[in-house]
């Protein structure tokens, strides 16, 4: 009896913390619920403070195709953010195996000076990135909008701690058996590391599907805009049409939901270092 009234005495002190952690769950929630109904409703409807689902969808869905390249965008979205994925994965996993695996002073010193450049804002290198983007010739490209962002100090940063709890007796057991370093990476690094390479993947996904400031500024061709670009165009001019602005929203919304959802166990781990 005495354990039953001291597990009731603990659950009846959680009680303000579930409740408090349900009000702000409900807050978090909350604009994803709004841009779901508003996108079911007429922008009459959004605009007078609609707050449940509607039967404009399937109109609202119409528009959105019918004035805008929805599925062209979301194409050039989903190709730029997977190329610059896969390429940000490989350098800076890479970078930061080398960096932990194989430091010395001199790398110290030069991941030291790679993490300064993390105080640097984007904006200050934007007119630089885009002459040279321009004098190569890799304007309105995948190749334009990706090459600047494959190599980030965060995930060489994130990488190399997470290294850290790489067991390097397989390493040196692999060297024993004749394989060599690009071996010990691809076949057991990155296998071992596959936590924070989930981790990775979504971070970066998530950056690259969101991009806005450097797509509009590379991307200078009606044939090669992103997700976001189609938004910001959707909510210019003298009358915006809130209905088809939710759904456009929705669709730019739905991948990164579904990665995040289907990679949020691994993310986990990757983000507190867990290697398995």
């Amino acid at each position: 009896m005495t354990e039953k009234r001291r597990g009731s005495a603990i659950q009846r002190r959680l009680i303000p913390s579930y409740i408090f952690l349900t009000i702000f769950a409900l807050f978090s929630v909350f604009p994803l619920f709004w841009m779901l109904t508003a996108a079911t409703n007429t922008t009459l409807e959004v605009a007078q403070g609609k707050l449940w689902f509607g039967s404009y969808a399937l109109e609202n869905f119409k528009n959105l195709v019918s004035t805008t390249n929805l599925w062209g965008s979301m194409r050039n979205s989903f190709v730029y953010a997977v190329v610059q994925t896969v390429l940000a994965l490989f350098i800076c996993s890479l970078a930061g195996y080398g960096f932990e695996l194989y430091h010395d002073k001199g790398k110290d010193i030069l991941f030291a000076i790679l993490l300064m450049a993390m105080m640097i804002p984007g904006v200050a290198t934007m007119i630089p990135l885009f002459t040279m983007m321009s004098k190569m010739k890799l304007l309105s490209t995948v190749w334009g909008f990706a090459l600047p962002a494959i190599s980030t100090p965060f995930l060489i940063m994130m990488f190399r701690q997470n290294s850290r709890n790489f067991p390097t007796e397989i390493m040196n057991a692999a060297r024993i058996d004749g394989l060599g370093e690009f071996a010990i990476f691809f076949r057991i690094y990155m296998p071992v590391m596959k936590s924070t390479y989930a981790a990775a993947a979504v971070i970066t996904f998530m950056n690259s599907w969101n991009a806005y400031l450097w797509p509009r500024v590379v991307l200078n061709k009606s044939n090669s805009q992103t997700m976001p670009i189609l938004i910001a165009n959707l909510s210019n001019g003298y009358s915006v049409d809130y209905g088809m602005l939710m759904m456009g929203v929705l669709f730019c919304s739905l991948p990164t939901i579904i990665i995040f959802f289907i990679l949020q166990k691994q993310f986990a781990e990757g983000i507190t270092g867990a290697v398995k």
